[in-house]
């Protein structure tokens, strides 16, 4: 975020939450916390930790010797090195490392994401898609796009328009899925109106995928994320290993989804049950056994790898000797995943006294376990928070006006809680403001007591609250490097 026209603000003083004071003091739950999701579409209250068993600490198969490597008893660890990173900073060099990215790909493109806009920047990457589509040297390209149903439904002109005549022109390349979740059904789904229905559950995965390199962001695919809206996005290039997973994670979304057909239907897969329609039960089993599918295999060909190179005391051929490793973490709640969440309440739990960890969201709502355990462990941290007018709703009509004022009245809560307890000496709190630009990184940066760069990053589309862990289908990674070079990219970026 070193941006000249950036300013970190410390956060102080009652400010906008006067707007919401009384009526959320009006409406608090047992706890003690205000249910302000009822305000918009993309907040939600804040519910008891769950409880979690630990992971264990000792590794399955042998790899590099850091303190994170439990890490790998729960998802597939990947060594690569610390050369095939890059750390995208700015919306326009992600937009144009897409671009290009489109352009040369020759086996596969896969996009994930919220969805897809309807602007003319968008338009050229549907454009660049086609261009790739018809050359000769790609004929054996195939292109998947997994959007969320309800938001890429939203409105007359939407993201399956943008993408019908992509569809239509290459029936036999190009697959379009939309994932509707399981819980907005019946009645609910029936009389809960457009954008509200987006509370109840959404494909929130963000995953650019390019042959064999991969881009991990929380961004979307609309202009405002290509222009002036503040995110993370690394890229991991040349990995077909990473590329593999997060291809079979992207396609065992897709098959549990609804799939786009050229008249602007959409149907189920053969053989799948219907999200909504079907039995709820059956549904999330399904899709329980599809996911954790891609990550047990995943997870039994990195040991079995491993393991080999351990015992043959060589690496594996063609591959330099790993300094960094690449953690898939995969939170899917409603179908009983919940991988990252366990991961991150481990970071956090298992933090020790010196250590600090940097932590960002642009939508301050974090779970209650999360706060207890930021208020209950030993480290330091500093939180960078949207200030209200980097908001995406600032400004907004309506009730969407409001948000960003929730958002704040959130965050001086947790504030007092930290005077409370006397703890705002080791938790401090700031706020991203820069003109014109809205603010929607998310993330976490660890660095070990006495460290001035971080060994470990955590990026991808989680927001560390309450829809994050308990609604959405998210998906990140967790990095952590050796190499100084890599982990100056990352501080910098912090």
């Amino acid at each position: 975020m070193a941006a000249p026209a950036v300013l970190w603000r410390r956060l102080r003083g009652p400010g906008l939450v006067a707007l919401l004071a009384r009526l959320c003091d009006r409406s608090r739950d047992r706890g003690g916390r205000t249910p302000l999701f009822l305000l918009a579409p993309l907040l939600a209250p804040s519910t008891p930790q769950i409880a979690s068993q630990r992971p264990p600490v000792n590794g399955v198969c042998p790899r590099g010797a850091h303190r994170f490597q439990w890490i790998g008893n729960l998802v597939p660890e990947f060594g690569i090195s610390s050369s095939s990173v890059k750390v995208l900073h700015t919306p326009d060099e992600f937009y144009q490392v897409m671009k290009a990215q489109i352009k040369k790909a020759k086996k596969r493109i896969i996009m994930a994401s919220l969805y897809l806009g309807t602007g003319h920047l968008e338009q050229e990457l549907v454009d660049s898609i086609e261009e790739t589509l018809r050359c000769p040297e790609s004929c054996d390209l195939r292109v998947s796009i997994l959007l969320d149903f309800t938001r890429g439904s939203r409105g007359r002109k939407n993201s399956r328009t943008m993408l019908l005549p992509l569809l239509r022109r290459f029936p036999e390349r190009v697959r379009v899925s939309l994932f509707h979740t399981p819980n907005l059904r019946g009645l609910l789904r029936l009389l809960t109106p457009e954008r509200f229905n987006e509370t109840i559950g959404l494909q929130h995965m963000k995953i650019y995928l390019f042959d064999d390199t991969v881009i991990l962001s929380g961004a979307n695919l609309s202009d405002s994320y290509f222009t002036n809206r503040q995110d993370r996005y690394i890229m991991l290039q040349g990995c077909p290993e990473v590329a593999d997973f997060f291809s079979e994670l992207a396609g065992a979304v897709g098959d549990i989804s609804l799939q786009l057909q050229q008249d602007d239907s959409v149907q189920t897969d053969d053989g799948m049950e219907h999200p909504y329609q079907g039995d709820k039960v059956k549904y999330c089993d399904a899709a329980n056994r599809r996911v954790m599918e891609v990550i047990e295999t995943a997870q039994r060909r990195q040991c079995e790898k491993n393991s080999a190179s351990f015992q043959s005391g060589h690496p594996a051929s063609n591959t330099d000797t790993p300094d960094t490793w690449v953690y898939p973490l995969v939170q899917m709640k409603p179908f009983g995943v919940h991988i990252d969440e366990l991961v991150t309440e481990t970071l956090l739990t298992e933090a020790e006294r010196g250590d600090q960890l940097f932590l960002t969201t642009g939508y301050f709502n974090l779970t209650q376990g999360y706060m207890d355990l930021l208020l209950g462990t030993r480290a330091n941290y500093s939180i960078l928070l949207a200030a209200p007018e980097v908001n995406g709703f600032y400004g907004a009509k309506g009730i969407a006006g409001a948000i960003p004022a929730a958002y704040i009245h959130i965050e001086h809560q947790f504030y007092n809680e930290l005077r409370r307890q006397w703890q705002q000496h080791r938790i401090r709190l700031q706020e991203y403001f820069r003109d014109l630009w809205t603010f929607h990184a998310k993330g976490l940066w660890l660095y070990p007591a006495g460290a001035a760069l971080p060994c470990l990053t955590l990026i991808g589309s989680p927001n560390f609250g309450y829809r994050s862990v308990h609604r959405d289908l998210e998906a990140q990674i967790a990095l952590v490097t050796e190499n100084q070079e890599l982990q100056q990219q990352l501080h910098q970026a912090a």
